[in-house]
Order: structure tokens, then C-alpha cells, then sequence
């Protein structure tokens, strides 16, 4: 059975190490396009993080999908109509940020429109993730949180500091929010009901594609809830060792183009 939705994650995935698309990972997906095969962008990302790369990949046409945040929110690319969008209550983040405070780990949260942290030493992986999505810094009190829409919020910090408060993190937590570990220095909090996994089942459900017609590339463990639903889940050569359990098929690396490498060997072949 052909497969007629691609779910692609983009750091370590989509892009190389130097956060650009190669030419062949953009033919592919130009190849893949013109024989009726939805690419779908799914990150952790907010929206605005993935605006430019939509852009490039010229998947802000019409009939074009994203799922960013991890999957709490899905649009449709060239309207902004919004598909599915999960958010976090205020009484989450007020426990979000009180444990951050208990187990001293940097946290900021993330809207629609700007990320937000109560560190008046703001961390240096805020900062970084600034950068990378592209979006502004606002110091904000807890109290002055209040009626913002959150979507996602970050523990972010160094690699060792970062574990220690994931062994420490109240066993209740996951329970109650859907936790995932996307780099070394990032912890990821969602609403319980949010991963890429069920936000691209339900995109699938929506155009009328089967399980078996879906495959999703990742390289981590919040690609983890996707690949496993999806029919052909694909793991780049670069990928967690234990993400790369789950995978039907290993692709070339992120720096050797995997992503183009996947379309043409299991998707137009």
C-alpha cells in the first residue's frame, strides 16, 4: 500500500547540523509533493519556529498541515486554521513552576506568541531556544501569568543538572502532563493528552488516510509517541539508540541528507 503522509521531525531529522535543508532533502520533498504525498512538518516547535522552514520547503500552499508543540497544536499552514489546539491550565503552569523552584532547574513557558520565564537570571537554554524558534523573552511573576494560553512549558538546563531534577520530578507529574526529553538540556511538558503521535493519527483520520498509508522520520524521544503509531516509522542513522528499536527502517544521517534518503528509498521507490 503506497504511503501517503510523511510526518518529518526537523532538529537532528529534518535539517543537518547546521540547521539548514540540503538540497537533496528539498528535492525529495519536492518529488514527494508533486506525487501527492502530504508532508507534514511535526515538532516540538512553536509555530514561529517553523514559519521559515515552511516557507523553503514551499509547504505553506494550500492543502498543506503543521504540527508543532509537540502536537498540541495543528494548522493548516497557508490559513492558520487551527486543527486541533490542547493547552495548559494556569494551575498547571502554577505546579510546572513550583516544582522547577523545588528541584532549581531553569523553566520558561511557551504561547502562540512568546516564551515566558519567572528565572530572574534568565537561563542560558532560554535564551537558546529564543534563537532557535525565533521569538521574544518576557519576564513574568507566576501572578502575572495569569490568562495567558500556554501551550508548552521547558525545564532547560545543563545536561547534568537537567537528569538530576528528571529523577527528583514528583512521580505524579506523569500523570498528569505528557513528559518528554527532546535534547540533553531540554524537558518538554505538554497537556496529558498532546503528543506528535495522536495529533498526526487524527490529522490521518481527517484526510481520509490509513494507518498503513502513514510513515513519521524522527531522531528522539519525543518522535517516540509518532513512530510508534504510525505504519513505516523511519529512524535516522543519527538517532537514539533506543528510539531506533521501534524503527521499521534506519536512514542515512541528518548530514547525509536521511530524510531524502527515506522518501526515495521507501516512499516514491
Amino acid at each position: 500500500m503506497s504511503i501517503k503522509l510523511v510526518a518529518v521531525d526537523i532538529d537532528g531529522t529534518l535539517v543537518n547540523s547546521n540547521r539548514q535543508i540540503t538540497p537533496e532533502v528539498f528535492d525529495a520533498v519536492q518529488a514527494a509533493k508533486q506525487s501527492g504525498v502530504k508532508i507534514v512538518i511535526a515538532t516540538g516547535r512553536p509555530i514561529a519556529g517553523v514559519k521559515s522552514i515552511l516557507t523553503e520547503l514551499k509547504l505553506d500552499e494550500p492543502e498543506n498541515y503543521v504540527v508543532t508543540f509537540n502536537g498540541a497544536l495543528v494548522q493548516e499552514t497557508a490559513t492558520g486554521k487551527e486543527i486541533i489546539k490542547e493547552t495548559l491550565t494556569y494551575e498547571d503552569y502554577l505546579e510546572i513552576e513550583y516544582v522547577s523552584r523545588q528541584l532549581n532547574v531553569h523553566m520558561h513557558a511557551i504561547s502562540k506568541d512568546g516564551i515566558y520565564t519567572a528565572n530572574r537570571n534568565i537561563g542560558h537554554y532560554t535564551v537558546h531556544e529564543s534563537n532557535l524558534v525565533n521569538m521574544d523573552i518576557f519576564y513574568r511573576t507566576p501572578e502575572e501569568m495569569k490568562g495567558k494560553e500556554i501551550v508548552k512549558c521547558m525545564y532547560v538546563d545543563e545536561p547534568e543538572i537537567l537528569d538530576l531534577a528528571i529523577k527528583n520530578l514528583p512521580p505524579h507529574f506523569y500523570d498528569n502532563y505528557t513528559i518528554v526529553k527532546s535534547t540533553p538540556f531540554y524537558l518538554e511538558i505538554v497537556k496529558k493528552s498532546v503528543n506528535k503521535g495522536s495529533a498526526i493519527l487524527h490529522l490521518a483520520a481527517q484526510l481520509g488516510i490509513s494507518i498503513e498509508q502513514t510513515m513519521a522520520i524522527g531522531d528522539e524521544e519525543n518522535d517516540r509517541a509518532m513512530l510508534e503509531v504510525v505504519g513505516n516509522p523511519v529512524v535516522m542513522e543519527n538517532g537514539n539508540p533506543e528510539v531506533k528499536k521501534i524503527a521499521k527502517y534506519i536512514t542515512k544521517s541528518n548530514d547525509e541528507s536521511g530524510v531524502a534518503h527515506a522518501i526515495y528509498e521507501w516512499v516514491l521507490n
